[in-house]
């Protein structure tokens, strides 16, 4: 397990009363446009091109820096609880890990519930994948990476490109994942008082909108509770502060017993998503650095980060 640095507390404290002081609406557009804001406000660097495509019928996003290497890549897919969540929403974050790391990113706008509950997610980040493979992209240069339930489809995604044997992913970075939509974890009981942004209740509501019937303990929707013998090499990274601390800590242990190389950061008194915050966080900042240098590590064939 690596220990991350001691957390400055006052500034995601402050992220923390902004949050709490804007509670979240009832309706589901304002509630999309609550997501968005999180991120869309923080400006994207000059340096940071940015590009659309049609990533395999899916649309998309390249970022990169001048100085990216063009020939690996960050496959992100965003957080929102399969509901909200957009490009907009965590460009900037996406950016910046890809500055880290010395790569571009594909961060992918999946479909999302209730319009397009499961698995329209799950198809859209494999034929993402995909647009990557058919671009020329080696898997030993994609990372793939997911941030809430992003990380908990990127988990399924790699659990399904296992089973229909197509090459995988040199690495993993989850960070915040949601990996059990059965809502069995502790802490979404005993973080609850100090996580600003996730509840049960929220989770309840949204895992209803994504599985629309599909059995909450099935592995490509709770990739907890899959076999994952044989997925690449993952870095976890979860908030102290959050409810789904458990989803992150109980993931790490089912992949280590699966003799999967896993590496487990939990960042104290950091809230759910604290990465959207980095130009405010300085442990945000600190996290993301410590993802790159993971991300790039493997990507360069270097066991260790």
């Amino acid at each position: 397990m690596t220990l991350p640095p001691p957390a400055e507390v006052s500034d995601i404290e402050r992220i923390r009363a902004r949050l709490v002081a804007s509670p979240r609406p009832a309706d589901l557009a304002a509630r999309r446009e609550r997501v968005d804001a999180l991120g869309a406000g923080y400006a994207v660097p000059s340096d940071i091109a940015v590009e659309p495509v049609d990533a395999g019928g899916v649309p998309a996003e390249w970022t990169a820096t001048p100085a990216a290497d063009r020939d690996r890549v960050i496959l992100f897919l965003h957080g929102g609880g399969y509901v909200s969540g957009s490009l907009a929403s965590h460009r900037h974050a996406v950016a910046q890990a890809g500055r880290e790391a010395g790569t571009r990113t594909l961060a992918l706008a999946y479909r999302l519930a209730p319009e397009h509950p499961f698995p329209a997610a799950l198809d859209d980040a494999l034929a993402g994948y995909r647009f990557l493979l058919e671009a020329g992209y080696a898997p030993g240069h994609i990372a793939l990476a997911g941030e809430s339930a992003g990380g908990g489809l990127a988990l399924a995604a790699a659990l399904s490109l296992r089973a229909m044997g197509l090459p995988l992913p040199r690495c993993l970075w989850l960070s915040s994942p949601w990996t059990d939509l059965a809502l069995t974890g502790a802490s979404l009981d005993t973080k609850a008082a100090i996580d600003p942004l996730i509840s049960r209740a929220y989770l309840t509501e949204l895992a209803a909108a994504y599985l629309n019937g599909a059995d909450p303990d099935g592995p490509l929707v709770s990739p907890i509770r899959a076999d994952l013998a044989g997925l690449p090499p993952m870095l976890i990274q979860v908030g102290s502060a959050e409810t789904l601390l458990d989803d992150a800590l109980r993931l790490a242990n089912v992949a280590g017993a699966a003799d999967v190389a896993v590496d487990l950061q939990v960042w104290p008194h950091m809230i759910h998503a604290w990465h959207l915050f980095y130009p405010e966080v300085a442990d945000g900042r600190r996290s993301l650095a410590s993802a790159g240098r993971f991300i790039r590590a493997r990507l360069n064939g270097s066991e260790v980060a």
